[in-house]
């Protein structure tokens, strides 16, 4: 009976859990470009206009969905972790949810970047109009409809080539048709997150497997993967599942392959080429037949995608994104409740960046502001709780 009443329990958390990513799915498309329509359909227009109109014309309306969408996001992903943390949950049950998940969101518009437009254009000016991505930028191309709803045109390709090298075949097949093109491209980012997992869950199982199912969820369920990588779908997953794909090689002692993917990962976008530095120094140890740490391996990994991710923020303004740089290696480490708190308190302030953006409709003026209140408060309000409660518990005892 009282397994019954668990299983029924779980069943509640799932479903509550899918519902709130259903929500999302259907909240992605108050955000269509006014500029884009992507089916002439009488029907999804019909749809189409009222989403749109929630979005642009009803903020405060879209600002309350967002803001309740992403504290269910939370809650059920908190409740599925409690779960998982009791045995209650298998693999098989788990690994439904993250493709049930990943199918729902593959189909989502990317309604929080621009950046899918980007990476649509740039491998047409290849495929469409026979040109250099890095000599020409989508601004050369005026008569272009794509422009009409594009941001960032007046930039020449930033990326690696690797990075264009898997999107062209996806542009060619999608015959210059933005519809199938544009889910072409999202197939190819939710593809990178499922093998992402994988191959941390098969890294888990060698160096940490009492905690692997947990840990993968943490990762696998957690607000800012669904937002940043299966609605917004930026090329970051792709460079780290080739990142994570060669520390696992390196793991099996085919360092040679694996250091081979790793620079497939940086040329794919800059960012992990310092990864290249703890991976040579781990290759020497092996080979000069010394004892080598999975452990450390994958510490000195994380430690230098911070001292990446800080030197961009010198650069640059933080994206939520950004810190998935980062996010994909601590599942790999034994951590504690006080990591689980910061983290997340650090991914909720990144989240709630997009909340001014979606009240006032714009990135300039008081949202300046209130985006650095919101990125700086969450995680130090974490801290307070999490002080807090440690503090209330000691003085139980």
């Amino acid at each position: 009976m009282k397994f019954r009443i668990q299983n029924s329990k779980f069943k509640i958390i799932s479903i509550g859990y899918l519902t709130t990513v259903l929500g999302l799915f259907f909240y992605s498309f108050t955000q269509v470009d006014l500029g884009l329509t992507l089916s002439r359909a009488s029907i999804y227009q019909y749809f189409e206009k009222r989403f749109q109109y929630i979005g642009y014309f009803n903020r405060p309306l879209s600002s309350l969905f967002y803001i309740l969408i992403l504290l269910f996001l939370f809650v059920f992903y908190v409740l599925i972790l409690i779960q998982i943390n009791k045995n209650k949950i298998s693999r098989k049950t788990l690994w439904v949810i993250i493709l049930i998940t990943t199918a729902i969101l593959t189909f989502s518009y990317n309604a929080f970047s621009y950046d899918l437009f980007n990476y649509i254009f740039d491998a047409k000016i290849f495929t469409h109009y026979n040109l250099n991505p890095y000599l020409f930028k989508p601004l050369d191309f005026p008569k272009d409809p794509m422009l009409s709803f594009m941001h960032w045109t007046h930039r020449t390709y930033p990326y690696g080539p690797v990075w264009l090298g898997l999107t062209i075949p996806f542009s060619f097949i999608g015959f210059n048709y933005f519809l199938p093109t544009f889910f072409l491209f999202k197939i190819l980012v939710s593809a990178s997150f499922v093998g992402t997992v994988f191959y941390m869950e098969k890294i888990l199982n060698l160096i940490n497997p009492k905690n692997t199912l947990f840990n993968i969820a943490f990762f696998a369920l957690n607000p800012l993967i669904l937002i940043e990588v299966l609605v917004s779908s930026h090329n970051d997953m792709p460079m780290m599942f080739l990142a994570i794909l060669a520390i696992y090689l390196a793991i099996k002692n085919k360092w040679f392959l694996g250091f081979i993917i790793m620079v497939l990962s940086a040329l794919t976008k800059q960012v992990t080429a310092l990864l290249i530095i703890p991976f040579v120094f781990f290759w020497g140890f092996t080979y000069f037949k010394k004892q080598f740490s999975i452990i450390n391996f994958i510490k000195s990994c994380l430690l230098f995608s911070i001292i990446g991710f800080i030197y961009v923020l010198t650069k640059i303004e933080i994206q939520p994104w950004y810190f998935l740089w980062i996010f994909v290696f601590i599942p790999l480490l034994n951590f504690n409740k006080t990591v689980i708190f910061f983290v997340n308190g650090i991914i909720i302030g990144l989240l709630l960046r997009y909340l001014p953006f979606i009240y006032y409709g714009n990135w300039d003026g008081i949202v300046i502001n209130l985006k650095l209140y919101v990125t700086l408060a969450a995680p130090i309000l974490s801290l307070f709780v999490l002080t807090a409660t440690n503090f209330l518990g000691k003085t139980k005892k």
